[in-house]
C-alpha cells in the first residue's frame, strides 16, 4: 500500500472502525466509552491512544491487541500503532516530586494510579526474547559518524558468522536506506513485518516506509509508538545480537528503547575534540542513570590520512576519547581514521568493511567489533532495567 498522502485514511473512519471493539469494563464500544484519547496520522502509518490507568492495563492489553489487528486491516493503512496511555489530571504534581499521578473514568468507576515513589516507571513486558545481545550505538550529539559506526559494526559482527539485526532507531533521520543500499519496502506477513536483508543483515528502518526527502514531522508519542512496532512487529526472529543505531542526544527515544528491551549495552560515539567528548559524555551518564552498562568509547574521525603521500594529520585534536574513557572508568573501543572512501562507500550503499575489508578502516571497524563482541560473551542481561527518574 502507498504512503502518499491521498491513500492515508482519515481518523473518522478510523474511530468508526474502532466502534467494533468492547470496552469490558462497560459494555459499551472503546469509542463512546471515551478511551480513545488521540488519532494521529502519517501517510499509512497510524497511532491510537488509548485510555487507561497502571492498575487496568493488563486487562486492557486485549482490547489495544484487537484494536491494533483491526486498524492494520483497515483501507490506506499500512501499519498500525495502539499505545495504553495514562490522562495526566488538571492539578499539577509538587516539584518536589520524581513522578506524577495518573487516573481516569472508566466504565462508571473511577481508577487512579501513582507511580512509586522513588520514580520506578511501570514494568511492561520486554521485547525481543528471542535476541541474545541487544547493543545500542550512540552519541551526545548528531554530526560524529555513529550511523557509520552502527552500521559497520553490524556487518561486521556478521561476517565473523554472527546472526545479526540493525534497527535504525532515528526516526527524524533515517540513514540506513542509503547506507545499506536498500530502496524497497519491507513485505507485512500476518501481522509482522519482514525485515529486509543486506550483507548478511536483518534490517529495519523508518526510512523503508516513507520517502527519502519526507520530513518525520512528528511528536513524541509518534516516534515512540513507531520504534515499538519496529521493535515489537518486527520478524526479527533469532539473533545472536540486535544493534541499534541511536538517534543522537539523551529523550524519549532512548528512555522508550531502555524501557522496552533488555539492553546487554552501550557503544559510545565521539570524534576527538572536547567539545564533542562532552556531549559524550551526557550519552553515558544517561546509560548509567538507566542502568544500562556502557561497553565503550570509539574515537571516530580520529585522524586524516592523506591518500597521496599518507601523511597523517589529527584536524580534531586525538585522543580525546581515550582519554575521556579512561576518566569515565569505561573501555576504550578503538579509533577509526576519517579518509574519503568511509564515505563514498556508504554513500554507494557498501559498508566499507564489506567494500574494502582490507583497508586501515574495515580493520579499525573489525577490531571494535571483536572488542564489543569479547565484552557481551557471557554478559547477556536476563531483565530491563529499572528507570529512576530524579
Amino acid at each position: 500500500m502507498s504512503m502518499a498522502g491521498d491513500d492515508a485514511p482519515s481518523a473518522e473512519a478510523l474511530r468508526a472502525a474502532l466502534r467494533a471493539i468492547t470496552d469490558p469494563a462497560s459494555g459499551q464500544d472503546i469509542v463512546a466509552a471515551g478511551l480513545v484519547e488521540g488519532i494521529e496520522i502519517r501517510g499509512g502509518l497510524v497511532q491510537v491512544a488509548l485510555l487507561t490507568d497502571r492498575a487496568h492495563a493488563a486487562k486492557m492489553e486485549p482490547v489495544r491487541k484487537a484494536a491494533e489487528v483491526l486498524l492494520a486491516r483497515q483501507p490506506g493503512v499500512v501499519n498500525a500503532a495502539v499505545v495504553l496511555t495514562a490522562q495526566k489530571p488538571q492539578q499539577a504534581a509538587a516539584p518536589t516530586a520524581p513522578v506524577a499521578h495518573g487516573g481516569h473514568q472508566h466504565g462508571g468507576h473511577q481508577h487512579g494510579g501513582q507511580a512509586q515513589q522513588g520514580g520506578h516507571g511501570q514494568k511492561a513486558a520486554l521485547l525481543l526474547p528471542d535476541v541474545k545481545a541487544i547493543v545500542a550505538v550512540a552519541s551526545g550529539k548528531g554530526g560524529v559518524g555513529k550511523s557509520t559506526v552502527a552500521v559497520n559494526l553490524a556487518v561486521a559482527l556478521a561476517l565473523s558468522g554472527h546472526r545479526v539485526g540493525l534497527l535504525d532507531a532515528d526516526i527524524y533521520g533515517p540513514s540506513l536506506p542509503r547506507m545499506l543500499g536498500l530502496a524497497r519496502r519491507p513485505e507485512v506477513h500476518g501481522d509482522k513485518m519482514q525485515p529486509l536483508e543486506a550483507w548478511g543483515v536483518k534490517c529495519m528502518s523508518i526510512g523503508f516506509l516513507v520517502e527519502e526527502e519526507t520530513p518525520m514531522i512528528w511528536r513524541g508519542p509518534m516516534v515512540m509508538g513507531a520504534l515499538e512496532q519496529m521493535l515489537g512487529q518486527v520478524s526479527w526472529g533469532a539473533l545472536d545480537v540486535l544493534v541499534i543505531d541511536m538517534p543522537p542526544g539523551t529523550g524519549d527515544a532512548q528512555l522508550t528503547i531502555a524501557q522496552r528491551v533488555a539492553l546487554a549495552g552501550a557503544v559510545i560515539v565521539s570524534t576527538p575534540q572536547d567539545i564533542a567528548l562532552i556531549d559524550a559524555r551526557r550519552g553515558v551518564k544517561m546509560f548509567e542513570r538507566v542502568h544500562v552498562p556502557v561497553l565503550g568509547l570509539v574515537e571516530n574521525m580520529s585522524y586524516y590520512c592523506c591518500p597521496n603521500c599518507g601523511h597523517r594529520a589529527e584536524l580534531f585534536g586525538h585522543g580525546g576519547a581515550r582519554a575521556e574513557a579512561a576518566r569515565l572508568k569505561t573501555d576504550f573501543l578503538g579509533e577509526v581514521p576519517l579518509v574519503l572512501e568511509v564515505r563514498t562507500a556508504s554513500d554507494a550503499g557498501t559498508p566499507i568493511v564489506a567494500a574494502a575489508p582490507e583497508s586501515p578502516s574495515a580493520k579499525a571497524f573489525r577490531a571494535v567489533a571483536d572488542a564489543v563482541w569479547a565484552k557481551l560473551a557471557g554478559t547477556v542481561r536476563a531483565s530491563g532495567p529499572r528507570i529512576v527518574m530524579e
